[in-house]
């Protein structure tokens, strides 16, 4: 398919697809037109921008307002994650140092049972180890191992989450409020 097709039809997503409120169109979309894997019961809120096809999501997990994915490099994202709103995963970037604007890319792995809170901040090779918990307004720029819990820019270790998770995520409320059915 034309490149400029594939860019048009995230464009639809991104700009209309997105705002409707319905999470069957939504998710059908993505995985149908777009390509993208998605686990069942999984939620993917108004508001989202996909880029790239290079994504894969799990089971149970919840993907709320306005997360930004890029996944032209690549995202993992595992069974039972909560991405907060505003999440931003990115997998490109540009090198600070270069004199030629080079670019930074690897992909971003998010396992089992991670939460992120609201406008966190992922960067590309970061990998969030099992139940991983990073803070509101936390920057990722590197990887933790599981059950830590990590905040601040750039994110540092503050504490482990308890090791004996066993929920089953499951957030979808009408439209683009909180109210549950």
């Amino acid at each position: 398919m034309p490149k400029f097709i594939i860019a048009f039809l995230y464009y639809l997503y991104n700009s209309f697809i997105t705002n409707i409120p319905c999470y069957f169109i939504r998710t059908f979309y993505l995985k149908n037109i777009l390509r993208i894997k998605i686990g069942k019961k999984t939620y993917i809120h108004m508001g989202c921008f996909f880029t790239g096809n290079n994504i894969k999501i799990g089971n149970n997990t919840v993907i709320n307002r306005n997360c930004f994915l890029d996944g032209r490099v690549g995202i993992e994202i595992g069974n039972n994650v909560s991405l907060s709103q505003d999440t931003y995963i990115i997998s490109l970037d540009h090198d600070p140092q270069s004199e030629t604007f080079e670019t930074i890319s690897a992909k971003v792995i998010i396992k089992d049972y991670v939460w992120t809170g609201m406008r966190c901040i992922i960067l590309p090779g970061v990998t969030l180890g099992i139940g991983c918990i990073a803070g509101a307004g936390a920057v990722v720029t590197k990887s933790f191992e599981d059950f830590s819990i990590v905040a601040g820019n750039p994110a540092r270790k503050i504490g482990t989450r308890n090791k004996n998770l066993k929920y089953n995520l499951s957030y979808n409320p009408y439209f683009n409020t909180d109210i549950l059915p």
